[in-house]
């Protein structure tokens, strides 16, 4: 299990907004998760690639490569088609196709503002570890 004891779980924060990354990267660490951030896709996509992350926290609204188009690049990555990822929006409105394609590529939905003991959840239940009362 990636999340033993001996091994810290690895995150990675896909967000264009520099005061996202730094925020959720400082709560995460702090939760003892080895963190990276990207500050766009094609950037979260070669983290992705060298350091194999055990989850994915996405934004969806990003300039150039949007969250999807992230979304379906990284479930063509061999050893990374099941990477648990959670799209965090603060878009409150999406259309049906983008609902049901963000399910259909095994993502979670999660809406902004997040605060610390929802990102803590999230990742916890990202990872599947069982979250502390």
């Amino acid at each position: 299990m990636p999340h033993a004891d001996s091994e810290a779980a690895r995150v990675l924060i896909v967000d264009d907004d520099v005061s996202v990354t730094d925020t959720f990267s400082r709560m995460l660490r702090l939760e003892g998760y080895e963190v990276w951030a990207a500050l766009s896709a094609d950037e979260g996509l070669s983290l992705a690639q060298a350091h194999r992350p055990h989850a994915v926290i996405l934004d969806l609204r990003m300039p150039l490569t949007s969250g999807l188009q992230f979304l379906r690049a990284i479930r063509a990555i061999p050893g990374l088609t099941n990477t648990p990822v959670a799209i965090v929006t603060g878009d409150y409105y999406l259309d049906e196709a983008q609902a049901t394609e963000i399910s259909d590529l095994g993502a979670e939905l999660r809406y902004k503002p997040l605060w610390l003991e929802e990102l803590v959840t999230l990742a916890r239940e990202l990872l599947n570890i069982p979250v502390r009362d």
